[in-house]
């Protein structure tokens, strides 16, 4: 899991693609920027949607390693 944090920690910043596993082969995809790495979650501030509000949701380190949320960094 320090791994995770750590690797997460370097990419604060970045814009990344985030999909989420919401079960029963339903996956949600948003892209964002990564706002702060915690000890124990991740923030993530998502573009805005149709509706130009601003979103910010968080994740457990523990969210990557079950594979319930995969993260892609957008290379600039």
């Amino acid at each position: 899991m320090s791994t995770v944090r750590k690797d997460i920690s370097q990419i604060v910043g970045s814009k990344v693609m985030l999909e989420t596993n919401k079960g029963r082969q339903k996956a949600l995809v948003f892209s964002g920027t990564i706002e702060n790495a915690y000890p124990s979650i991740f923030t993530i501030s998502l573009d805005s949607g149709a509706a130009g509000s601003k979103r910010t949701v968080s994740y457990n380190y523990t969210d990557i390693l079950t594979r319930s949320v995969e993260i892609t960094v957008f290379n600039d």
